[in-house]
């Protein structure tokens, strides 16, 4: 047991030097994960900051003026143009000049006054869905804030019901609130994918794994020896991802760092056993890399990263079971979040036991077989 202890670490203590020896895979393995990190937690953001809209105003009051003063000072409508006919609309639509084009008809003052619903169109660029809808959405809220203070500032009856919005685990509801912890599952699955897979195709491009082959390593122990140094990187990054998310977006972290890197070990150990079965079937270091990108893609697009998971079609819910990033997500947040505890993530973890416990004896078995 002693020895076979020694022979692991010393084939852990092999491969973090093959990997960090060299000053191009040491950038590559700090500098990809922070710059990712900035750029997700920067521009990867569905917040509407900057919303592009044509005005028709074909009431031209007072309250039409109040209202088109009320978009122009919220801070995120920027107006691109006042039209003067419909035939217009069209073309600013056509040409991404403008994100909405908002027409004001011309009872719409007579309406308010008399205490009736007035109307005001909201044409969207559906070409982007989800920017049109959360656009058409603060037109929405905007506009019946207004008519509520309007009818009050004349002294008309106001709603009958006054709505109050209140948004738990991220109250401000911005973007990146969602998106960096989200990253700390994903950038991580992304690089320990990659180091496992391309760890034995390596030995083979550079002719030391017939040499590997001829020592007392049994195959057991060398997939130890190639999966740990993949996981203690991996949670080496994970934990500057965090360390950005705290420092820099200041997000605060509502859970406890114990529960967390348990979740991120389960995860990895899972990732891990995908990349071994990888680097088995792989001859050469291009094959390796081009089978971890395949299997990446649809990893992260049915991991919720982007979209919900309860908005896919039923058959593609049920392959994001067997996928270990939907879980690796939903641990993040939970825990970053919400301050999540080990009976909350039970159900979670346990699924990454179950995909560990497929992976790597499938990889393992695979290798002892390309072994023979």
């Amino acid at each position: 047991m002693l020895d076979s202890l020694l022979r692991i670490l010393a084939l852990i203590r092999k491969e973090l030097l093959a990997i960090l020896k060299d000053p191009k895979s040491r950038i590559s393995l700090i500098g990809p994960p922070i710059i990712q990190c900035l750029i997700f937690g920067y521009a990867a953001t569905y917040d509407l900051n900057n919303v592009s809209y044509a005005l028709l105003d074909h009431d031209r009051s007072a309250a039409s003026r109040a209202l088109i003063a009320r978009l122009d000072g919220s801070g995120t409508f920027t107006r691109a143009a006042t039209l003067g006919r419909e035939g217009q609309i069209a073309e600013y639509i056509d040409d991404g000049r403008a994100l909405l084009v908002i027409t004001i008809p011309q009872d719409f003052e007579r309406k308010l006054q008399a205490g009736a619903a007035a109307p005001v169109q909201v044409i969207a660029d559906g070409r982007n869905s989800n920017t049109a809808g959360t656009a058409q959405g603060y037109v929405g809220q905007l506009a019946t804030a207004f008519g509520a203070e309007w009818r009050a500032s004349q002294g008309l009856p106001g709603p009958p019901i006054q709505v109050t919005t209140r948004a738990w685990y991220n109250p401000s509801l911005e973007t990146r609130w969602n998106m960096i912890p989200s990253m700390i599952g994903t950038i991580t699955m992304m690089m320990t994918m990659m180091l496992t897979a391309m760890s034995v195709a390596r030995e083979r491009e550079e002719g030391t794994f017939d040499q590997l082959l001829v020592t007392p390593f049994r195959p057991s122990e060398i997939m130890i020896g190639k999966a740990i140094p993949a996981m203690l990187v991996g949670l080496t990054q994970a934990t500057m991802i965090l360390l950005v998310a705290q420092l820099w977006f200041q997000i605060p972290f509502a859970g406890t760092f114990p529960m967390l890197y348990l979740g991120l070990s389960l995860f990895l150990a899972a990732s891990v056993g995908i990349g071994l079965f990888i680097s088995s079937i792989a001859g050469n270091m291009q094959q390796a890399m081009i089978g971890s990108f395949v299997l990446l893609m649809p990893f992260m697009l049915l991991s919720g990263l982007t979209a919900p998971i309860g908005n896919m079609p039923e058959v593609l819910q049920y392959f994001t079971l067997i996928n270990p990033l939907r879980y690796a997500i939903s641990i993040t947040h939970q825990v970053y979040l919400e301050g999540a505890g080990i009976r909350q993530l039970l159900p979670e973890m346990l699924a990454l036991v179950a995909i560990a416990a497929v992976t790597l004896p499938v990889a393992a078995w695979m290798f002892r077989n390309r072994l023979n």
